[in-house]
């Protein structure tokens, strides 16, 4: 099980290493601000400790799911509830936020 941290766009061998933990999609910690994301494990919060690790602020980071098959993003995530940043739910509430991931998710991942 790998977790890659992307700063551009994925190779066909980084896709199917960070699909090896669940088969089907990939779980991701999106950074909005800086553009990057990581992907793989088991746990949003892994990929979200690869990018805290990086330098990444926690609260720009936000979790999703990438599923290849249908090119599709989910935005729900134990990491997104975060009552202070008005999100109290699993599902990332805010539109622009769901926008900037799918520009980011979109751009690093997206036809691979």
């Amino acid at each position: 099980m790998k977790i890659h941290l992307l700063r551009s766009r994925a190779t066909r061998q980084q896709l199917d290493e960070m699909l090896e933990a669940l088969g089907g999609y990939v779980k991701l910690a999106v950074d909005i601000q800086r553009g990057i994301l990581a992907g793989g494990g088991a746990l949003h919060a892994d990929c979200e400790d690869v990018l805290l690790d990086d330098g990444s602020r926690q609260e720009d980071v936000w979790g999703a799911d990438w599923i290849p098959s249908t090119q599709q993003i989910r935005y729900e995530a134990l990491i997104n509830i975060r009552p202070r940043q008005n999100n109290p739910a699993m599902d990332i509430l805010d539109p622009s936020i769901r926008d900037r991931i799918a520009e980011i998710v979109t751009h690093l991942l997206g036809g691979v």
